[in-house]
């Protein structure tokens, strides 16, 4: 089975855009500068052109991938939303484009008296069981057009065609790729009796099961170029009637399901370099768990930590650049957070507080690592510089019963600007993400399931 969403990317067609696209290095929105002042943005719903065929879905695809660009946006936390009611001119009845250059078309001076800032204007049709969506980002003030692209596929693709299209956007306007064609991969009990290996797109739709083991398989981590998976289950070996914490690879355009190591013990918590060349994880064949370095072509194995005294060394992350890798150590006597060099060398502990620290990962330009910290009675989400300064608390809730909830497993966002973690808070562990800075936390899975360990994925093709 190929990898769905390059499959999907292939469906895709980039049309061209406009010949009054933006100016190359014109930065609209500061990121920085957006925590703090929000832009206004006014998005009307898609206009329907008809269909050649007549398909009576037409108005719900154009409903969905309406829903998807706006949801994309507010998780953006780049942008206030101007109410549709406050709107002065009927969006149903003018075109995408202004007056005079279209008939038909709006008028920014409309648009002024709102305070708008941004305002997209899309419309779509379906002609022998394609869409064909149709969008064009405006800067009001100066009565400017962004960009104006065309996006075409099958309905099978609407969501992929909505979340490039708000790709395309915000990279337009902070000249910084967006993440909404990413995923999430992670275990979920979600068949009930087992915990298999699942895929979904960043906003918790798309659910996809990668695994169909029928045992406990936990643990997944993304290769960096987005086309593979590393995961550890406890599969069944006949010969010695018990079940193993065995690792394994999964590959999305082969549906390939990979052995990489069944040594007794542990084969655990697995993080692949960023040049894809080696694996790194934790095995305990000599005793106590170590992590070691696995090269994926001659299958070599390298220690790299070393007890001491028969410690656990676990949940290793490699650093952007791959010269530090983090872990969780108990060597101290309660699991903390060390680095230590990639080659090896002495390891230095980062995290002084809290009774456990676990979960560590690197932020995409490896400037803060973010952990799962428990304090007093609970877990909560932290981020720290790689030298352990500036230590922030990103997390703080309590469930319905007034007891403090556990967050914990912190992945970062390939853009760095979000962090997805899990929480007990509604009863079950559930997917939230969140600003590094603490801020704008939103829940993405609603159901009554468990998910544990979420990884975020680098960028996948549009």
């Amino acid at each position: 089975m190929k990898q769905l969403w390059i499959v999907m990317g292939l469906l895709i067609t980039l049309l061209g855009t406009s010949s009054m696209a933006q100016e190359k290095g014109n930065i609209y929105i500061d990121v920085g500068e957006a925590k703090a002042k929000k832009s206004l943005l006014a998005l009307p719903p898609f206009q329907y052109y008809g269909s050649a065929s007549g398909d009576k879905n037409a108005i719900k695809y154009g409903q969905e991938m309406f829903a998807t660009v706006k949801n994309d946006l507010l998780m953006s936390s780049l942008f206030t939303f101007i109410d549709t009611k406050a709107f002065l001119e009927d969006t149903t009845k003018t075109g995408l484009k202004p007056a005079p250059q279209q008939p038909n078309g709006f008028s920014f001076s409309k648009w002024t008296p709102l305070g708008t800032e941004f305002l997209i204007r899309a419309g779509y049709k379906i002609i022998d069981d394609k869409i064909d969506l149709e969008a064009y980002l405006y800067y009001v003030p100066q009565a400017k057009l962004i960009f104006g692209k065309s996006y075409a596929g099958p309905p099978s693709v609407l969501r992929k065609l909505a979340h490039t299209m708000t790709n395309d956007v915000v990279q337009a306007l902070t000249g910084k790729k967006g993440f909404f064609n990413t995923k999430f991969v992670l275990s979920s009990n979600r068949d009930g009796n087992y915990k298999e290996i699942y895929t979904m797109d960043w906003d918790g739709k798309n659910l996809r099961r990668i695994t169909e083991f029928k045992t406990i398989s936990i643990s997944p981590a993304w290769s960096h170029d987005g086309n593979k998976i590393a995961f550890t289950s406890f599969a069944y070996h006949p010969k010695a009637k018990t079940r193993n914490a065995d690792l394994f690879s999964y590959d999305f355009k082969t549906g390939k399901t990979l052995l990489l190591s069944h040594r007794k013990g542990i084969n655990s918590g697995a993080n692949f370099h960023p040049k894809g060349k080696y694996l790194y994880f934790t095995l305990s064949k000599r005793g106590s768990p170590d992590i070691f370095r696995f090269d994926l072509a001659s299958e070599a194995l390298l220690p790299i930590t070393n007890g001491p005294t028969r410690a656990m060394n676990v949940e290793p992350d490699v650093s952007p650049d791959g010269s530090q890798i983090a872990f969780s150590s108990d060597r101290s006597g309660n699991p903390m957070i060390y680095v230590m060099p990639i080659a090896g060398g002495k390891a230095k502990r980062i995290t002084l507080a809290g009774k456990y620290n676990a979960s560590p990962s690197w932020s995409p330009d490896g400037k803060y690592i973010a952990f799962a910290g428990y304090d007093k009675s609970h877990f909560d989400i932290f981020t720290m510089k790689p030298d352990g300064t500036e230590l922030k608390r990103l997390t703080s809730a309590k469930k319905p019963n007034g007891k403090w909830a556990n967050n914990e497993a912190p992945s970062w966002s390939p853009d760095g600007r979000r962090i997805v973690f899990t929480s007990n808070r509604s009863g079950t562990n559930q997917v939230y993400i969140i600003n590094p800075d603490g801020s704008d936390e939103r829940r993405i899975t609603f159901d009554r399931y468990n998910y544990e360990k979420p990884k975020w994925s680098p960028y996948l093709e549009d």
